[in-house]
C-alpha cells in the first residue's frame, strides 16, 4: 500500500512551503533574482539548501512562485481600483496613483517585478502580467470612452502604451532605492496616464 500523508503532515509541509516563498520573496526583495540563490533562500528560512528542494524542483521554480504571488497581489489591487463603481477616469487616475505609490513602499520588490534581470520562465511570466495589466487599463479606458469623458481611441494600444511607460518611468527610481520625491512622482505619472488617455489633468 503507498504511503500517504497524514493530514497533519501535509498541513507541516504547506506552512514550511509558505515560510519557504515568504523567506524568498524577502530575499529578492533585498538582492535581486540573480542573487537570490539558493543558499541565501535556505538561510533565510533557516533551513539547510537541500531542504528548498522538497519544496521546488530547481531554483527557477521557486523563483516563478515568488514571481506569481507578488504579481497576483499587484494585478488584484490595481483592478479592485479600476473595476470599481463610479467616474472611469477617476478609476484610472486612482489606479495609477495606487500602483504608483506601492511601488516606491517596497522598492526591491517593484524592481524585481517590472525590470531585474530574471530567468527566462520569471521573464516569461513578467510578459504575462504585463498584459494583465493592460487588459485592466483597456477596460476602464473602453468605459471611459463609453461615457464621453475619454476621446475614442484605440484602448488596447493606449493601454499598452500606459502599461509600458509607467513602467519605464518607475525604473529608475525603483533601481536607485534611494528615496525619491513620492508625491511628485505621483503627480507626474497620473497626469502622464491622464494626458495619454485624452483626459482633463486638472
Amino acid at each position: 500500500m503507498a504511503y500517504r500523508k497524514t493530514p497533519a503532515e501535509i498541513r507541516r509541509l504547506e506552512a514550511a512551503r509558505e515560510h519557504l516563498v515568504a523567506c524568498a520573496t524577502s530575499v529578492v526583495a533585498e538582492v535581486g533574482w540573480a542573487q537570490a540563490s539558493v543558499t541565501a533562500v535556505a538561510d533565510a528560512a533557516g533551513i539547510a539548501a537541500g531542504s528548498v528542494y522538497q519544496h521546488f524542483p530547481s531554483k527557477a521554480a521557486l523563483a516563478v512562485e515568488v514571481f506569481r504571488r507578488a504579481a497576483e497581489r499587484e494585478v488584484t489591487v490595481l483592478g479592485e481600483v479600476l473595476q470599481a463603481d463610479g467616474d472611469p477616469v477617476l478609476r484610472l487616475r486612482r489606479g495609477v496613483e495606487i500602483f504608483t505609490r506601492r511601488a516606491l513602499e517596497n522598492r526591491g520588490l517593484a524592481y524585481a517585478l517590472l525590470a531585474a534581470p530574471a530567468d527566462p520562465k520569471v521573464a516569461a511570466e513578467r510578459l504575462d502580467y504585463r498584459r494583465r495589466y493592460y487588459a485592466l487599463y483597456t477596460e476602464v479606458l473602453r468605459e471611459g470612452m463609453a461615457a464621453g469623458l475619454l476621446p475614442k481611441q484605440n484602448g488596447e494600444i493606449t493601454a499598452a502604451a500606459l502599461t509600458g511607460a509607467i513602467g519605464e518611468v518607475l525604473v529608475d527610481p525603483l533601481g536607485a532605492r534611494a528615496e525619491a520625491a513620492t508625491d511628485e512622482l505621483v503627480a507626474e505619472l497620473t497626469a502622464l496616464a491622464l494626458r495619454c488617455a485624452g483626459a482633463p489633468t486638472d
